[in-house]
Formats: C-alpha cells, structure tokens, sequence
C-alpha cells in the first residue's frame, strides 16, 4: 500500500463516515479493542477560542515554566542542578514528558512517541550530564568516546528494510540493484561523510547537534533556500531508491518530505551525529521498551512537588508590577479544565517551554514575536501500539529487528518493545508503528487525523502490516492509537535561518522560549539544549551562581 494510496483511502473513509478499504480483503475481521490516546483535541480548541472565566486566586512565584516536555522538564532540571528550586512547571497534560511518554500493555511497556537517543555527540554536554547522573554514562561525560551501560545500547539486529517481498538487513535497498545505483549509494555517503567533518569559515562545525553550535557561513546557510529532493538533483544523485531513503530520512526526524525540507535541513539529518562510544559501532542508538520515557523520568525526578499538571496556559501578559525585588513581572493564567477555575501565576521569569503555535493564541501584545510564530507548520503524527499474542513470523530475508521499515509505505515502519529484553523464550510484545501525515498539507492532516476513529486508524494499520505479516491479524490482541496534532515543527525550505527563528533564540529580560520550535525541529538534544539555555540565562538573571552545563 503505498502512501498516497493510504491517505487517499483514510480521505474517503472520513468523508463517508466508514473503515478505510483492507487491500485484497471484501469483509474486515475483527478489530481488537483499544484506546484513542494523544493531547486533548478539545482542550487546544478550548483555549483558542477564548471565553474562559477571570482568575479566581493569584499565585506567586520567582520562575514559572510552561511546558512540561523535554524542554520545560530540561529547564526545570538545571534550575534543580544549580540549587534553586523556588520555580512551578505548569504542564497541560495530566503528567508531563510530553512525546517521550510511555503507555503500558499486557506485554510491557511501550513508547507513545518518541523512542530513540542518538549516541550523544562532544557538543551535546548537557545530554552527556544527564546520561552520567541516570548512570547509563560512565566516565567523564566530555570524554571523546564514553562508555555506555550495555542495557541502552540498541541490541543487534537494529534495523531491517522490507521490499519486494522480502527482508533485508540496513534501510538503504540492495537487493536488486544495479551496480551505478551502488556506486551513488558510496558518493552519496561520502558526501555526508564529508559534510560531517566540515567546517565554515568561522570555525564551528558546519552542522553540528545542537544546531545553534553550527557553523553560520553564508555558503553553508544557503543550503535552506532549496530543498533537500532539488540539492540531490543538483548534485547528479537520481537513484530512485535512494531518493526514497532520503525521503524517508526526512519524515522520519522532520515529518516532512524531502521535497519540502530545506537541503541544510535534510543534509543536517545526516552530517550532524558524530557521537561515538568505547567498543561499540558509531551508528548504535540508545533505547528501552517504553521508548524515550526513561530520559523524561530521568529529568522530571527532581521536580516533584513544583509540578501543576492539567493546566494549560490562556494568557500571558508583561506588567509593570514588581516580582521579587526586580523590575515588571509576567503574569500567566492557568486554566484548569477539571475543576473549571482560571489560576493566575504572577511571576518573575518566564521559561516558555510550550510548542510556539500557541503563542498567537495566549500571548498579550508583542505583536512581533506572534506574527513570527505564525511562520511555523507543525507536522501531524499517528503513532499505534498492536499488542500481539506472539511476535510476527519472518519466513524470509533478515531477521526481525528493533526498527522495521517497508519500503515505499504511508508510514515509517515499527519498532519492537520487547527487542531489549533479550528474551530466550517467545511471547507477547508491542509493535509501535509510526506515521508522519506528510502528503498532505498539515492542516488537512490534522482534519484526517482527528476526524477519523480509533477503529478507522487501527484497520488502516493493520492492512499496511499485513502486507509483511499475513498473520497480523490473528496476533493482535489490542490496537492503541495515539494522535499528535502538532507533532513537530517542519524545517521547510528558508525556514531554519530564514530570521523568525532567530527572534526566539534571543534572550530577553522576563521570558525565554525553551520549546525544541526554537531549533526550527524536535529531536531530544535539540529541546534539552533550548531548555538549559532558557534555565542558564534564567538563573543570571536572578543573580544565581551555576556551572554551565553547555560547554
């Protein structure tokens, strides 16, 4: 089933109000139960149209975080780091660790969204910090080359690519393929090779992770003004294959496609990783069965009592009231859906860790910065958990892997939960299965993706499955679908410095924007660094002594 193909089926179910059409099938089985998971559809809606209640009390505090993902809980870590802890992280959601939650299934544990680290490159300190404090790093953090707790390190085989009926190990197709295509594989990946040594002519890498670390020469930053599908036209790359690769590398970390990605972007993806690790494979990632939920645990452990969950922020205002001793103070309403009430935050700073869309919404003035976050597309994301009674049969090609793709698919393949386990013996496990709504425009991806039942997705996904795994069907016991809106923002051509970007990442007097937004996309040590940064140059504001953690 190929993307459009899906799409265009879960189009027709949504306008006749009926189950997309199972490939080769004229009557459905059976669907397993399951749940309709993800942030609050209602509750976003809510707030953008305004006509909540005025605050019934008034709470004050030095540091008010909004936001409760990666970078909010980053920000609250490092101001817990550095001894200060008069702050509230205020969290929409009924529990924070925003996509790099966890759900959990009669099989175990099993990631909501987010599920891999990168081994963490020299210029992600702050990352490497919180590896050594959970003690999957040992060692010096800033060594070149650290070692790993064995449990993380992805176990082999990680990573499989199903095409033309078969299973073969890696993601780039070899089977069939001509020996030109082979040798455009090799200039392809020596280019990245050598766009990750690189740098610009001022000295910094010419794309380094955080991005903000990059190297800002003219030469390179023009690489945004096309995009990455026209770079590799340019470049005489015209292997239909590995413009499929490099496609599906773009949805994959960008939900977008190749066609609408920048080229820094897109070659961004490739040339940023150049973490390695003692005795191990550069290309290894760090993972668990319930995905990225323990680094979000990890992070969040110490804020516990400075954390107000199901309160989303309704307005944001500057006033000349003076906080704590210092000049003007921010205040920030609350609106707690579950009892109905309006709380009003009047704080001192602000570390704005929530996605930047909001902000048009919320924000009181500062016209500038809201028409700049109007220039942000966020990408709409359908993620599955099948619980099966037994893991699928491979009956050809490579083995099962921890991430299994199909080539030329609507999604981006799964990943097993129980791979780390390690297990002797066979049993029930979870396939979490990923889709970026990429062929469409976000905004009629988000209709698709709302608009649709958990049963009309759940059939979807098992017919796409089926394809591999005949037997899919009689495994699954449950289907757990999970909907992101807003998943992550789009690096679309001119995007990343094409100059609102770099409004947010200004410091200024009372707010810092933290969100991975910030860094023009979402990958973990993107939201740690912006959330750090936001904590850092909170804690100078406030007169408070630190050791930095970004250098």
């Amino acid at each position: 089933m190929k993307r459009r193909d899906f799409l265009g089926a879960a189009s027709a179910s949504l306008a006749a109000a009926t189950l997309p059409p199972l490939a080769g099938c004229t009557t459905a089985p059976p669907l397993p139960p399951g749940s309709l998971l993800g942030p609050s559809p209602a509750l976003g809606h809510r707030l953008r149209d305004g006509g909540l209640p005025a605050p019934a009390e008034t709470l004050r505090v030095p540091v008010l975080i909004v936001g409760g993902g990666i970078s909010g809980l980053s920000a609250a870590w490092k101001l817990s780091r550095a001894g200060f802890d008069d702050y509230l992280l205020a969290e929409m959601d009924g529990e924070p660790g925003g996509n790099s939650r966890a759900g959990n299934t009669p099989a175990g544990p099993c990631p909501l969204g987010a599920h891999y680290l990168p081994l963490p490159t020299r210029e992600a300190t702050a990352t490497r910090e919180l590896l050594a404090e959970l003690g999957v790093l040992s060692g010096d953090p800033r060594a070149a080359k650290p070692a790993y707790d064995e449990r993380y390190l992805c176990a082999a085989p990680q990573e499989r690519l199903y095409r033309h009926g078969l299973w073969q190990e890696g993601l780039l197709p070899v089977h069939g393929v001509a020996a030109g295509e082979r040798d455009q594989y090799a200039r392809f990946l020596d280019r990245m090779a050598a766009f990750r040594r690189a740098r610009g002519g001022d000295g910094r890498r010419a794309f380094a992770l955080p991005m903000a670390l990059s190297s800002r020469d003219a030469a390179l930053r023009a690489l945004d003004r096309l995009s990455m599908r026209d770079w590799l036209r340019q470049q005489g790359f015209d292997s239909a294959n590995l413009h499929w690769y490099v496609d599906y590398a773009c949805r994959d970390d960008y939900g977008a496609g190749s066609d609408v990605v920048s080229a820094w972007a897109g070659i961004h993806y490739f040339a940023c990783r150049n973490g390695e690790a003692r005795d191990v494979a550069d290309d290894i990632v760090l993972t668990a069965p319930d995905g990225n939920a323990w680094l979000a645990r990890g992070l969040a452990a110490g804020v516990r009592g400075r954390t107000l969950t199901g309160a989303a922020a309704c307005r944001v205002a500057e006033s000349g009231e003076r906080g704590a001793g210092r000049g003007g103070a921010v205040e920030v309403d609350l609106w707690r859906a579950a009892d109905g009430r309006v709380l009003r935050v009047v704080a001192e700073q602000l570390i704005w860790a929530a996605p930047l869309y909001l902000l048009p919404h919320v924000f009181v003035g500062n016209d500038a910065l809201k028409q700049a976050a109007r220039t942000w597309t966020h990408a709409p994301w359908l993620v599955a958990n099948l619980t099966l009674a037994a893991e699928p049969e491979t009956p050809a090609g490579a083995p099962l892997a921890w991430d299994n793709v199909l080539f030329d698919s609507p999604g981006l393949g799964y990943v097993v939960s129980t791979h780390q386990t390690l297990r002797q013996r066979p049993g029930p496990t979870v396939l979490t299965y990923y889709q970026a709504l990429a062929d469409v425009a976000p905004t009629r991806g988000r209709e698709l993706l709302l608009g649709l039942s958990r049963e009309a997705w759940a059939a979807a996904v098992l017919s796409e499955l089926a394809r591999p795994h005949p037997e899919i069907h009689e495994l699954a016991t449950r289907v757990d679908v999970v909907r992101y809106g807003h998943a992550m923002a789009r690096p679309t051509v001119g995007f990343v410095w094409g100059g609102a970007r770099e409004l947010f990442a200004a410091d200024r007097p009372r707010i810092r924007f933290a969100h991975a937004d910030v860094s023009g996309f979402s990958l973990f040590e993107e939201a740690q660094y912006r959330g750090v940064l936001a904590a850092e140059r909170t804690l100078q504001q406030l007169g408070v002594r630190f050791t930095t953690s970004l250098a």
